[in-house]
């Protein structure tokens, strides 16, 4: 990436993103999961410890190389992405359930991210004594994660009209976001992208697919509803992929583009993986409304 402009402009842009969750966010999603703990925490376990664990048996199955494989660990450290609310909204998953765990992960991302990169680069590029996110990096996440949220939480609270406002064309200005983004990463790297695409392409894939099974499969052996489940499976399988690559060029964080790679492939297969992984489900459910139709299989 040699554009100094798209480099330094993507804080904001993610800032831009975390602005819009927050527009759509009050006290009460974050009490919901009080009053419904049990699908938050299977959610919030699988998020948190499932995905690193199977993304690092994933990096070692398929021997990428350290800096594309630390770039999948930030990717699984990665809160879900407002994108997840859109796709359980559309395929009839619990869209409070979504909302709720998006702000829960991206106030605790500024935890669990420094320990999951920390540990992924101290084993992957044990030779890199630069490489991590200490306390004055952390700060930074922080800034520009939970910061615009609360400010979005905020003018939601006390100035709900100016809110309501906003909340569309900041939504419409995230997804903007995000493709320019995605984008911006793939042509900077132009030159290499048939390699890291074979590099990294299959490793993605069966870690995006798994993300969407396992958050779908765990909640329901747990025994969470249907939609809920829905919810789990889009949140934990549709990652924040705009935060994943701020955190990998900024250069003030890990500045190195070869670890926004993951991030940048994974944003682009989620969207079709998530739509497949709906249209299952959602065809699973029709069946099973028809009489006379044969009882589907449940998946997990």
């Amino acid at each position: 990436m040699n554009s100094a402009l798209i480099i330094a402009s993507l804080p904001i842009a993610l800032g831009v993103v975390m602005l819009g969750l927050g527009l759509s966010l009050t006290m009460d999603d974050f009490r919901r999961v009080g009053r419904h703990p049990r699908a938050a925490v299977v959610a919030l376990l699988c998020q948190l410890v499932v995905l690193p664990v199977i993304c690092f048996g994933l990096v070692l199955a398929f021997r990428l190389p350290p800096e594309l494989a630390v770039g999948m660990m930030v990717l699984a450290a990665s809160p879900g992405g407002p994108t997840a609310n859109l796709y359980s909204h559309l395929f009839g998953g619990n869209v409070a359930l979504n909302i709720s765990l998006t702000a829960i992960n991206s106030g605790l991302v500024v935890v669990t991210l420094p320990i999951v990169v920390n540990l992924s680069a101290g084993y992957f590029l044990p030779d890199s004594a630069t490489l991590g996110l200490q306390f004055d990096k952390v700060l930074q996440v922080f800034l520009i994660v939970v910061v615009p949220v609360a400010v979005g939480m905020l003018l939601r609270t006390r100035a709900p009209e100016v809110a309501q406002r906003l909340n569309r064309p900041v939504r419409a200005l995230s997804v903007v976001v995000l493709v320019v983004v995605i984008g911006a990463v793939l042509y900077g790297e132009r030159a290499n992208l048939a390699g890291y695409f074979v590099a990294v392409g299959l490793a993605v894939l069966a870690f995006n697919i798994v993300s969407l099974l396992i958050g779908y499969a765990v909640p329901r052996l747990a025994g969470v509803d249907r939609r809920a489940a829905i919810a789990a499976g889009f949140e934990i399988g549709i990652h924040n992929t705009a935060f994943t690559i701020t955190v990998a060029l900024s250069p003030a964080l890990l500045n190195n583009a070869e670890m926004a790679i993951p991030g940048a492939v994974y944003g682009i297969v989620m969207f079709f993986t998530a739509a497949a992984f709906g249209w299952l489900v959602t065809r699973r459910r029709a069946q099973k409304s028809v009489p006379g139709a044969p009882t589907p299989v449940e998946l997990g």
